[in-house]
């Protein structure tokens, strides 16, 4: 039997991944093993429920790298599916802190559907862009029906609500039909219309609720003057920040986080950054941001270099899912932007985030692969 010839995947992708997830790793046994031996007598607790989750995305990723890429076609509704099945399932029945519901748990494990929920609308997206190709720039009968289902997803997982992942989704998804050729005037108009809607209506229902939820307003709001409300909403912002001064510029010193100790809370998840800083410094953490620079622009040139439209357009919003993620992770732990909890991709605890992260990656070395043939191919005539 002959099987069909593969190229090599994209090393310099494959080893950056690995040195991000190693690192990540390492960090989440530092950033939880005090947190960890305290609540299950156990400093590895942690770190070994992320180890079991990066071998599951590592199986993941090697089969998805293994697959040809325009296979993935036939998933794209099935997986669309079973991904508003399951938002829907969660925001009635799930479980999560501060009364969020994003989770489905099943013993010690649980498993964030919006992390899957991405990847479909990526998938999705880039099938019916690449099927209609021109057409999709016509309002009515490309656009509209693409918006249409982005819409009533980012609809459902505000449900639960979670405004960090539908903000993901949102950014993410329109990276992928700017890319796919969506008239800009659309866009902008639609966005304009869209903000002005949402605004009146947030308005409305906080003045008819003044007493809705006014914690998590706060604590959104709260990064332009932390200290306006250091106990409360501002507290998570003011412990990162402390966190970050005494790093410094060369740090504190792998292991040696004061934060960590119950002063920032969920250290090593969505606040990791903040411990990455005070452990290894200004130095460190640039270190860390150019290799994570070096992921996104390797991803998006082997995107590039795609021949096919599918692929280039699953690539691209692949990298541009972990992009936005990870702006919005550093970005609100930094001060820089509103906090909405939300993991850094490949580093943060997380076994969803880990485990889906890792297969997208995996969906991009086998777009590499073929990119390498089709380049070896020509070589050769």
């Amino acid at each position: 039997m002959n099987l069909p010839q593969r190229g090599t995947p994209d090393f310099m992708l494959l080893l950056t991944t690995f040195i991000l997830v190693c690192f990540g790793l390492a960090m989440v046994f530092s950033a939880s093993s005090m947190t960890s031996a305290y609540s299950y007598g156990d400093p590895w607790h942690y770190a070994k429920r992320q180890a079991i989750a990066i071998l599951l995305g590592a199986a993941g990723m090697l089969f998805c790298m293994n697959v040809h890429y325009n296979t993935l076609k036939k998933w794209v509704f099935p997986l669309l599916l079973i991904s508003f099945a399951l938002l829907f399932a969660v925001a009635m029945v799930g479980t999560g802190p501060n009364g969020v519901r994003s989770w489905f748990s099943f013993g010690p494990f649980v498993f964030q559907p919006t992390e899957l929920a991405k990847l479909a609308v990526i998938l999705y997206l880039s099938s019916i862009i690449s099927k209609k190709k021109e057409k999709f720039r016509d309002f009515q009968k490309g656009l509209l029906p693409a918006l249409l289902v982005i819409g009533f997803m980012a609809a459902i997982i505000m449900l639960q609500p979670d405004l960090g992942s539908c903000a993901i989704l949102l950014f993410g998804a329109i990276i992928v039909i700017t890319v796919g050729g969506a008239n800009l005037k659309h866009l902008f108009g639609l966005g304009a219309v869209a903000v002005c809607l949402a605004v009146f209506a947030i308005g409305l229902f906080l003045l008819k609720h003044p007493d809705f939820d006014s914690y998590r307003l706060e604590r959104f709001t709260s990064y332009m003057n932390p200290w306006s409300d250091p106990t409360g909403s501002g507290y998570h912002l003011i412990q990162s920040l402390y966190a970050f001064g005494h790093g410094g510029f060369w740090g504190a010193g792998f292991g040696k986080s004061i934060q960590k100790l119950h002063y920032l809370p969920e250290a090593h998840n969505d606040f990791i950054f903040a411990i990455i800083a005070e452990e290894l410094g200004f130095f460190g953490s640039a270190l860390f941001v150019l290799a994570y620079l070096f992921l996104i622009w390797r991803g998006v040139i082997i995107a590039l270099r795609c021949s096919d439209t599918f692929g280039t357009l699953v690539g691209v919003g692949i990298m541009g899912m972990i992009s936005v993620q990870a702006v919005i992770n550093i970005g609100g732990v930094s001060g820089a932007i509103p906090l909405t909890g939300v993991t850094l991709p490949l580093i943060s605890y997380g076994g969803s985030s880990m485990l889906v992260t890792l297969v997208s990656i995996g969906i991009l070395l086998g777009i590499s692969r073929e990119n390498n043939l089709e380049s070896k191919e020509k070589k050769r005539s």
